[in-house]
C-alpha cells in the first residue's frame, strides 16, 4: 500500500493544502526565499537552518526504488524534526516543475526533489499560504503523522 493510496488526493483539505503550497512555492521563488536541490538544501540547513521555515520532498512512482533518494530523505526529516522545521511530502513532480517554471533551454534540469523555504531573519514575512501549510504539519503531527503528505493537482 502507497502513501497515495492512504492519503486521498481529492479531498478538499488537501486541495487546500495544494493550492497554499502551491502559493508559498511561487512567494517564495519571486522574493528568492526558496533553495532548490538535495545538495543545496543540506549545505542551507547545515549553516543557517534556523532561517528554514518549510521543506518539501518531492517524489513520484518512480522515485520510490531509488534507495540514495530515500537515505537523502531520511536524513532531512530527522535534520527536520531535531530543528521544529515543518516538513512535507509531496507527490506530483511535473506540477511542481510546472509551478517553478522550466530551466532555461539548455540548462541542466533542475533537482526537485528537495525544496526548502526560508524566512530571512531581518523580515517578519508573513504568508497566509504558509500559515496554512504549517498549520496542516502541526495537526498531522498531533495525529503521529510526522512527514504529512500532499498531492500537487494537475491542472
Amino acid at each position: 500500500m502507497t502513501l497515495e493510496e492512504l492519503v486521498p488526493c481529492d479531498s478538499s483539505k488537501m486541495r487546500a493544502v495544494s493550492e497554499a503550497v502551491e502559493r508559498v512555492l511561487v512567494a517564495a521563488q519571486r522574493q528568492d526565499r526558496l533553495t532548490v536541490g538535495v545538495y543545496e538544501s543540506a549545505k542551507l540547513m547545515n549553516v543557517d537552518p534556523d532561517s528554514v521555515v518549510l521543506c518539501l520532498l518531492a517524489t513520484d512512482e518512480e522515485d520510490e526504488g531509488d534507495i540514495a533518494l530515500q537515505i537523502h530523505f531520511t536524513l532531512i526529516q530527522a535534520f527536520c524534526c531535531d530543528n521544529d522545521i515543518h516538513i512535507l511530502r509531496v507527490s506530483g513532480m511535473q506540477r511542481l516543475a510546472a509551478i517553478l517554471g522550466e530551466p532555461e533551454p539548455g540548462a541542466e534540469p533542475r533537482d526537485l526533489h528537495c525544496l526548502l523555504v526560508t524566512n530571512p531573519h531581518t523580515d517578519a514575512w508573513k504568508s497566509q499560504g504558509l500559515a496554512e501549510v504549517a498549520s496542516y504539519c502541526a495537526e498531522s503531527r498531533d495525529k503521529n503523522q510526522w512527514v504529512p503528505y500532499v498531492c500537487l493537482q494537475e491542472r
